[in-house]
């Protein structure tokens, strides 16, 4: 087996606060990111079952965003909330249209 040495090093987004439009948005991409993540699975062959089985396919998170537990919730928010606070570290500003 091999050694690895690989050390995560993300940027460190500790100190960025969002503004509450921000927030809300985490949402939405919080649910989109679990609708790309499922449609991905579909393509690949994997289908619904309440046990995960990776030799099948099969996993229990291919249901509605609304459906999954509060840790796979926490998942695709943590996941929303770091790309927002990136987003905003590097300079960027997010506006919505009008």
């Amino acid at each position: 087996m091999k050694n690895n040495k690989y050390v995560p090093q993300p940027i460190d987004t500790s100190g960025v606060e969002l503004p509450a439009e921000l927030m809300a948005l985490a949402d939405v991409i919080a649910r989109n990111v679990h609708e790309v993540w499922a449609q991905s699975r579909i393509k690949e062959g994997w289908t619904y079952s309440k046990k995960r089985n990776d030799d099948k396919k099969q996993t229990p998170c291919l249901v509605d965003y609304d459906e999954l537990s509060d840790e796979e919730k926490a998942y695709d928010l943590n996941t929303a909330f770091e790309t927002l606070r990136l987003i905003t570290k590097l300079g960027f500003k997010i506006t919505k249209g009008e």
